[in-house]
């Protein structure tokens, strides 16, 4: 039997990922997939960064905990940009997930509140030396902030993510469900994003769906492509559309599983959250979208057996 060069190349991997986007990986870059070192440390590591306005802080903190469980670090004051500024931090930590959270007291220096998520990685510098020779832009260099060292970076698709570095190395317990993350790319983005992406996190690709059902972003009666993809870093969901979404779609950045999804929202609801859109049942779940005070938006979802 003879084996294709694609096969030859990447191995199990040719069997998941589609043609179009492995050809798309360019010649040096698959030499280098080889040799890139997976730099994850695990998915309770990788929060979401969320920013609200400071009278909003408590009120988020004790929203979100009473949908999800867990509790929140001590708030403290810092600077955690490279040019001057001042602003609450910290974890709220639940089973689903972990929120960085932000309440800027001065102006949020650009371009910081447009990154997603916060990934710790095991070496800063190599880490991002290995998302630039994978095609990212890195948009902050390395700084450092009060416990650790920060960039960020900007995947093809305009995907920005900030990865991290502790001085002291943080040991948080494992989630009872790991988050999805959930990223919207357009149509042209889609292909040039998960073939740079996919090679820097070792994610893999677990299903795409090029004809999802569009109820899932507010679309009944259409189709979207969604392609998941899993790695040390956790969960991951890539939602490839044309741009034509409904609000609240597109503002959600995580997806959290609970057990319960009908008790959960009412915890959100009791605790001043608003369901943006009651729950749909599909793709072996019922998902719901769900604003909680300062206005971040979250997709949560419970398992259909």
């Amino acid at each position: 039997m003879q084996i294709s060069p694609l096969a030859r190349r990447f191995g199990p991997l040719a069997c998941l990922i589609p043609a179009s986007v492995l050809l798309a990986v360019p010649a040096a870059g698959r030499q280098g997939a080889v040799a890139t070192p997976d730099f994850a440390v695990g998915a309770q590591y990788d929060t979401t960064h969320v920013y609200v306005q400071p009278a909003d802080v408590d009120a988020f903190v004790a929203a979100f905990v009473a949908t999800f469980g867990g509790a929140s670090t001590k708030q403290g004051i810092a600077q955690v940009t490279p040019t001057p500024s001042s602003t609450s931090t910290q974890l709220v930590q639940t089973p689903a997930g972990t929120v960085s959270l932000f309440g800027f007291r001065t102006g949020t220096p650009w371009p910081f509140g447009a990154e997603r998520t916060g990934w710790l990685v095991t070496d800063l510098d190599k880490a991002t030396a290995a998302a630039r020779a994978a095609g990212a832009d890195v948009i902050v260099a390395p700084f450092n902030d009060p416990i650790g060292r920060d960039v960020v970076i900007r995947w093809p698709g305009g995907v920005n993510m900030q990865l991290y570095w502790h001085f002291t190395p943080p040991h948080y317990a494992a989630y009872a469900t790991v988050p999805e993350n959930r990223i919207y790319v357009s149509q042209d983005g889609a292909g040039a994003f998960l073939s740079h992406f996919v090679r820097w996190a070792h994610a893999r690709v677990i299903e795409d769906a090029s004809a999802a059902p569009g109820a899932e972003i507010g679309r009944p009666g259409e189709t979207y492509r969604r392609v998941r993809l899993e790695s040390k870093f956790g969960k991951h969901v890539l939602i490839v559309t044309d741009g034509h979404l409904p609000f609240p779609y597109g503002h959600d950045m995580t997806g959290y599983e609970v057990g319960d999804l009908d008790a959960a929202l009412g915890r959100a609801s009791a605790a001043g959250a608003k369901v943006l859109v009651a729950p749909v049942a599909s793709d072996h779940r019922r998902s719901a979208m769900v604003e909680f005070p300062g206005g971040y938006i979250a997709e949560i979802h419970q398992p259909l057996s």
